[in-house]
């Protein structure tokens, strides 16, 4: 299994020579974080060099910095604002955009789950509704009926509990463990 791991393998790493080492090591880090979550490393090195800096960056600045090339970087930095984790600002007397990092993690984290993982929740949920749906209708055995249903209940409370997480920040799955335990089967013996 692939997991975060402290410098597992420091080739992995990526050298940014205009950077101080602590700097480096942070943006690695939060670059292979970025990436264990599905995004590439390289939105995550571009959004922590903003946050640490806490001050608007150039896209050149970014380019010079982080060694990418101006398609790179302006391709980050569209993301980055349609994720709304990084900001377009005006500086005054430069007619270059600059981008500052979004520092309200739960913002951000509200807006990733929304659209990631709320979205595939919903997603299960609609199939497994026509899945049962066409169950009932081909008239499966009632303990296969009895599966999709568990399955469809734990995917009724994923939705909710992360429609809840994202309007309260609170997240509460105490109620996982039953849904799929006690469905009345026994395997099958081999």
């Amino acid at each position: 299994m692939h997991g975060y791991t402290y410098r597992d393998s420091p080739e992995d790493d990526i050298d940014f020579p205009a950077l101080d080492r602590w700097e480096a090591l942070a943006i690695n880090a939060v670059g292979r974080v970025i990436e264990f979550w599905g995004f590439k490393r390289n939105h995550g090195h571009a959004w922590c060099l903003l946050y640490l800096r806490g001050e608007p960056m150039s896209a050149a600045d970014l380019q010079r910095e982080l060694g990418l090339s101006k398609g790179a970087v302006s391709m980050i930095s569209r993301d980055l604002e349609a994720w709304g984790v990084a900001h377009r600002v005006q500086v005054p007397q430069s007619k270059v955009r600059h981008f500052v990092a979004e520092v309200d993690f739960l913002q951000m984290l509200r807006r990733v789950i929304q659209a990631r993982e709320l979205s595939l929740v919903v997603r299960v949920r609609d199939d497994l509704k026509d899945a049962l749906y066409f169950a009932r209708e081909q008239e499966v055995d009632p303990a296969r009926l009895k599966r999709v249903r568990g399955m469809l209940r734990l995917a009724d409370m994923m939705t909710d509990a992360l429609s809840f997480f994202l309007k309260t920040l609170h997240l509460d799955f105490s109620e996982a463990d039953d849904l799929l335990e006690d469905t009345g089967d026994t395997a099958p013996s081999a």
